[in-house]
């Protein structure tokens, strides 16, 4: 069932925006089912530069405030930087004009306030939702292992089980910090894996986009905009009818776990295959044992996600730019 919105399930969106995170930053704020407590950023579809910054910018957009906005990890834990302008530009947000943010950075460190928030909760209260590469939650583990008893789980937009993006058979997020996926996927807390074989069937077609179109706000119009340039960077470079919309689906599962269903089993993360490095080995032969702390998304419910995503643009509605 989805959750009450009474009591709101308390998340940190740990993200890398991007088209897809800027949709999932306003599926968090938007819905009543969410209370979205903190966005810290992390390299991955751009520099750790401009992420931030067009993190600031949709929390402008979609007028969030009153949350910290922290910036994280500026590489991967022992990698070169690696990102995705074919896919999201060369400002990792390309397609709409991006207004001057009206957020002030916090200045801790994006690891130190995941840290900060999980510690200064009651324990099973937080879920983390990172939507790009691990590599600052990994960090928060390794700083502060005690959060791993305390965080409810960890929703993470990455990996697949059958198909891959970034090569054959690994997805962007795991395979530009594999390492850090790797300490995350084997902590012992549990884990629900949002990945390809899931996202790939949250797609923004022609009707979904005219659906949002006809709200009429400016989040609604900022939202088509990045839909526009979405589209046609997946026409061009993965052979797409219509863009595939990843990141608010690990939101969507927290708000409705009836909309995006999931299935227990082992999950790992290779870190040595010369040609499946990064890949999210997941292990179906047999029903998963009781000690599985590992789940997998594998089926959406599309019309359901997206009238989550046209609801919280609705709710969110008209913003006052903030001076």
């Amino acid at each position: 069932m989805a959750q009450d919105s009474a009591t709101p399930r308390k998340i940190i969106l740990d993200c890398d925006p991007g088209h897809d995170d800027a949709v999932a930053m306003i599926l968090a704020h938007g819905s009543p089912a969410i209370d979205l407590l903190a966005v810290t950023t992390v390299a991955g579809n751009q520099t750790l530069e401009k992420v931030t910054a067009n993190a600031l910018a949709v929390g402008t957009i979609a007028g969030i405030s009153g949350i910290p906005f922290a910036a994280g990890c500026a590489r991967p834990l022992v990698r070169e930087v690696e990102t995705a302008a074919d896919v999201h530009g060369d400002s990792g947000m390309d397609g709409p004009e991006q207004p001057e943010s009206t957020i002030e950075l916090d200045p801790r460190h994006a690891v130190d306030v995941i840290i900060d928030l999980v510690m200064s909760h009651e324990p099973g209260e937080i879920t983390l939702v990172p939507t790009g590469a691990l590599t600052n939650i990994a960090m928060a583990v390794r700083k502060e292992p005690r959060i791993v008893s305390r965080v409810r789980e960890v929703v993470l937009m990455g990996g697949g089980y059958h198909t891959g993006n970034w090569s054959a058979v690994a997805e962007f997020n795991i395979k530009v910090d594999p390492e850090a996926a790797h300490i995350v996927f084997n902590e012992n807390w549990p884990v629900v894996m949002v990945g390809l074989d899931l996202t790939h069937q949250a797609l923004a077609t022609t009707e979904v986009v005219q659906s949002i179109e006809k709200i009429g706000t400016g989040p609604a119009k900022f939202v088509r905009e990045l839909m526009d340039f979405f589209a046609q960077a997946y026409r061009d470079h993965q052979g797409f009818d219509a863009p595939p919309v990843h990141d608010p689906c690990a939101v969507a599962y927290v708000i409705d776990p009836q909309i995006v269903r999931t299935v227990k089993a082992p999950v790992n993360v290779e870190l040595r295959g010369e040609l499946t490095l990064g890949m999210t080995v997941t292990d179906f032969r047999a029903p998963a044992d009781e000690h599985c702390n590992t789940s997998v998304a594998v089926d959406l419910d599309h019309d359901g996600f997206w009238n989550l995503v046209t609801d919280a643009l609705q709710r969110i509605g008209e913003v006052t730019p903030q001076k």
